[in-house]
């Protein structure tokens, strides 16, 4: 290969490839020197440069400068051999590491292939991998149509790399908040716990550093409009955006919703709650299979118990309940509870407190 040849296979490469000239000088010069030491069998010390201006390659065995055109037709094979493994080494890195700084982002690609139950997404310049247990049961795509996916782990394969993508991750969820609302993107609300059951429900808890900004209504948007992009591309999933609070008096009747709360029983140091909710309200507390008091319980990381008002009576007969702390849910007073029996409890637990005193 003559000295122009030479340069413009550098450059295009750079430029093709997006890997860096240096790179691939020094992968050409590694292959010669592996096909010289080959060929010539020397015990000598076998070092090859090329000049990054005028293409011009310096060959030298020991104290001996070296024809090129020595190498000979095998070597020259031997070397264009271990160019394209440098060349390919090469393009990996720079995916591994255009894909890493990536990680956490979402992706959009076609459906090109399926392998079993797993998708093979196209990316553009490798492919990424969205394995079943990253799809949610009730969503099916087809060859050609396009998905988007955050990007979960990257890995080298050997001479490929590996881009594991992710539709169930709560960071899914947390990214297409990111896209759709520019006050979380400029921080000015802030995503401050967020509880996923793919497919199915997620609870997400914000708060605005402005206080002319209302979080929650920023985040479901004019008319819905912001929420509603985010159902569409997740097929439906129900979302409860939430305002977050410092004080679990507030945070867990929110985390609750859409069930209404007559009163809690804190246990601090152990981080259970016992919630009392209407009698009628029970079921909607709970959940269809316990989801929703489910997803509460990781949203805020406390363990949560519910009970109705008349099972609260009940335990109070019984002299089963040890009263922590009452916190009223309308205005955190813990004189006037929504239910009457928590507000009786109360005033009890009042009483017994004040003649220890």
């Amino acid at each position: 290969m003559d000295k122009e040849n030479l340069l413009r296979l550098v450059d295009s490469l750079h430029r093709d490839k997006e890997i860096a000239k240096e790179v691939v000088f020094q992968g050409i010069e590694a292959a010669l020197i592996t096909a010289a030491k080959k060929h010539f069998r020397s015990q000598e010390a076998v070092s090859i440069q090329i000049d990054r201006k005028t293409g011009e390659i310096v060959a030298m065995e020991g104290d001996r400068k070296i024809d090129p055109s020595e190498l000979g037709r095998i070597t020259a094979q031997t070397a264009k051999q271990v160019i394209i493994q440098k060349i390919r080494e090469a393009e990996r890195d720079v995916i591994f590491e255009d894909f890493c700084k990536r990680k956490g982002v979402i992706v959009s690609g076609k459906v090109q292939r399926f392998e079993g139950a797993t998708m093979i997404v196209n990316l553009g310049k490798t492919e990424g991998v969205l394995q079943k247990s990253e799809q949610t049961a009730n969503e099916h795509y087809t060859i050609g149509e396009r998905v988007r996916a955050v990007i979960l782990d990257v890995k080298k394969m050997g001479t490929r790399v590996k881009i594991t993508l992710s539709r169930t991750h709560p960071d899914f969820v947390r990214k297409l908040f990111e896209l759709e609302v520019p006050e979380i993107a400029e921080n000015t609300i802030e995503i401050k716990a967020l509880a996923r059951e793919a497919g199915q429900r997620t609870k997400i808890a914000v708060a605005s550093s402005d206080e002319n900004v209302d979080c929650v209504g920023a985040c479901v948007g004019m008319r819905g409009s912001r929420i509603k992009n985010i159902v569409d591309e997740l097929n439906g999933e129900k979302i409860d955006i939430i305002r977050w609070s410092e004080e679990p008096e507030l945070l867990l009747p929110n985390a609750l919703k859409p069930a209404e709360v007559s009163g809690i029983i804190l246990s601090p140091e152990n981080r259970t709650a016992t919630i009392v909710v209407p009698n009628d309200q029970l079921s909607l507390a709970i959940g269809k299979r316990g989801q929703n008091v489910r997803l509460a319980s990781r949203l805020t990381e406390w363990n949560i118990d519910i009970i109705t008002d008349a099972e609260f009576e009940k335990r109070q007969k019984a002299g089963d309940v040890e009263l922590a702390e009452v916190a009223d849910i309308n205005d955190v007073s813990a004189n006037d509870l929504a239910g009457k029996n928590v507000a009786a409890a109360n005033s009890e637990y009042n009483d017994n407190v004040e003649s220890k005193s």
